[in-house]
């Protein structure tokens, strides 16, 4: 079988309010949610994953929430080999004027829910 593979633009936006960190391709249209603990993933019609919600995000990635309401680069790939979903996010923050890098990775089961596919996209935060 082969695996689908899809690039795409990114979108980001943190709610600092519920703590809710979201990454999102920009072309997708979501069509699902699949729940891990505290992560959502959204799935496009195609049953890519085409967005990641991580709830409680500070806590998540142990940062303050100030420091989550900009970040200027991020890059995220989801893969999904039979049952396996590996994601690895890579996303830079700004504190006290130096750029940190964050690179969590998050390995689950998903118990044949999804196809095997690869997302990757990314973004970099253009000057406002």
């Amino acid at each position: 079988m082969n695996k689908k593979i899809l690039k795409g633009n990114g979108e980001f936006s943190y709610d600092y309010r519920y703590d809710i960190l979201f990454f999102k391709t920009a072309e997708r249209e979501y069509n699902k949610s699949i729940e891990l603990d505290n992560i959502v993933l959204d799935i496009d019609k195609d049953g890519f994953i085409s967005g990641i919600q991580i709830m409680e995000a500070s806590k998540f990635l142990k940062m303050k929430k100030s420091t989550l309401l900009k970040v200027p680069h991020w890059r995220f790939r989801a893969e999904v080999n039979g049952s396996r979903l590996e994601i690895r996010l890579m996303f830079q923050v700004i504190e006290r004027n130096r750029i940190i890098e964050k690179n969590p990775i998050i390995m689950e089961n998903v118990s044949g829910q999804l196809p095997d596919s690869q997302m990757v996209c990314e973004a970099k935060l253009t000057r406002q």
